[in-house]
């Protein structure tokens, strides 16, 4: 191994630590990783921003604006009001009402969007209700990784893999996991309901005071909600129109963007940009550097190589393997930083010779976005409801975060094998 790859994977595993440590903010870490990189000759500037991908940047931002338009419009708080009067106001209906509502909007919203809009509106109906908040706020973060493994756009490890493997369409995520993420769906959310049943009762009195609320009322711009809807859709559509077309769903959602702005006016610019989260942008960017870097010295190549050498090439055995490792590392870690790994890799162990690796894909995507679940660190939802809890008043423990998810993750993964092994490799 030659000094320069050394130096590489020093950087890249002395960031990794700092990340998982969370002792300082993991964007600082990635760049200054990344200037590292740079700054002792690893790669050359040019290199290092041709391994930045742009299409991955672009969707993130783009989405991101679409959003936070969009939630001006108070739709998300009259959807989580719609399902709970639709659930008849009884906690335990609701809560698997909200966690369906979660897993459906997180499958076209990034996790974190989604459940910053939904746990605020949660936490008012539990108070309504006087129940613990807490299992509707698990049961939402297990529904909010779940819900986007379904689709390109709904979690930043499909963004990633979508965009580094062109074969890999907005359609071809739905095809091929949106059928088990509804089976998963439809297997956690009788779970959460018989694990919570007992412990979120309430009263009569308390039930009917929420059919009384009017989900009408929290539209606040009807004319503004119907302009983000009417983009929303046509950048729905061209994201299921984007390979015909040969437009990259950067572009698509870019253009949805500032299509919104235009209609909307210059009154949305300031706030939609200030809501981009540019620290996430920026941790990519560094983290695309700092792995580009494990790329050009030949580490990525060694790893699959070795990876080749365990499973001899076998795609069935690949598969399971990347399954597993993606589930297991990404409840230990965030999985965006896993992912940026594994891509490479796994497109280098293709070009060694193993058969098909299609089902490797949907296995890293699988394995990453419902490992998420397993603990309270695994992914940036998590954290995100965690804060808010805690911020409330209702503390969400490590570990009793983990006693619910982390069995519930390892059925989530099961059925995933279940899956990729009868659909790919029987």
């Amino acid at each position: 191994m030659s000094q320069q790859a050394i130096t590489a994977l020093g950087l890249f595993l002395i960031s990794y630590a700092f990340i998982i440590s969370e002792k300082i903010h993991r964007t600082i870490v990635a760049m200054i990783g990344a200037i590292f990189v740079v700054g002792l000759g690893i790669l050359d500037q040019e290199t290092a921003f041709q391994h930045i991908d742009l299409n991955t940047i672009g969707l993130l931002i783009g989405m991101m604006i679409i959003v936070a338009i969009t939630a001006k419009t108070g739709v998300f708080k009259y959807v989580a009001v719609w399902a709970a009067k639709k659930a008849g106001g009884y906690p335990v209906r609701i809560l698997v009402v909200l966690g369906a509502v979660t897993a459906f909007c997180s499958a076209f919203l990034d996790n974190v969007t989604t459940v910053l809009l939904i746990v605020p509106v949660t936490l008012s109906i539990t108070r309504r209700l006087q129940v613990d908040p807490i299992p509707f706020f698990i049961s939402q973060i297990m529904a909010s990784n779940i819900g986007g493994t379904a689709t390109l756009i709904g979690d930043p490890p499909n963004i990633m893999i979508g965009s580094a493997v062109k074969e890999l369409t907005f359609n071809a995520f739905i095809v091929h996991l949106t059928p088990v993420v509804i089976v998963i769906m439809a297997v956690i959310l009788p779970i959460f309901a018989l694990l919570y049943r007992k412990s979120i009762q309430t009263t009569e009195e308390l039930r009917l005071s929420i059919m009384e609320l009017d989900e009408k009322a929290e539209i606040q711009d009807p004319v503004l909600l119907k302009k983000c809807l009417t983009v929303l859709a046509l950048t729905i559509l061209g994201f299921f129109l984007h390979q015909i077309v040969h437009i990259e769903s950067a572009t698509v959602a870019l253009a949805g963007a500032f299509l919104l702005l235009l209609l909307t006016g210059e009154r949305y610019l300031e706030e939609a940009f200030h809501h981009v989260e540019w620290t996430t942008i920026f941790f990519f960017i560094g983290l695309f550097v700092l792995v580009g870097a494990l790329v050009e010295t030949q580490i990525i190549a060694s790893l699959a190589e070795y990876a080749v050498g365990i499973t001899d090439g076998d795609p069935a055995r690949s598969a399971i393997l990347i399954l597993w490792l993606s589930a297991l590392a990404s409840s230990f870690m965030d999985n965006i930083p896993f992912v940026a790994t594994m891509i490479p890799l796994i497109q280098e162990m293709g070009a060694m010779g193993v058969g098909n690796v299609e089902p490797l894909w949907w296995s890293l995507a699988l394995g990453a976005c419902l490992g998420g679940n397993g603990t309270i660190i695994g992914a940036s939802a998590n954290l995100i409801v965690a804060g808010i809890s805690a911020r409330e008043g209702h503390p969400m423990t490590f570990m009793g975060y983990l006693k619910v998810a982390f069995p519930l993750m390892l059925v989530t993964v099961v059925i995933a094998n279940i899956y990729i092994y009868v659909r790919y490799l029987m």
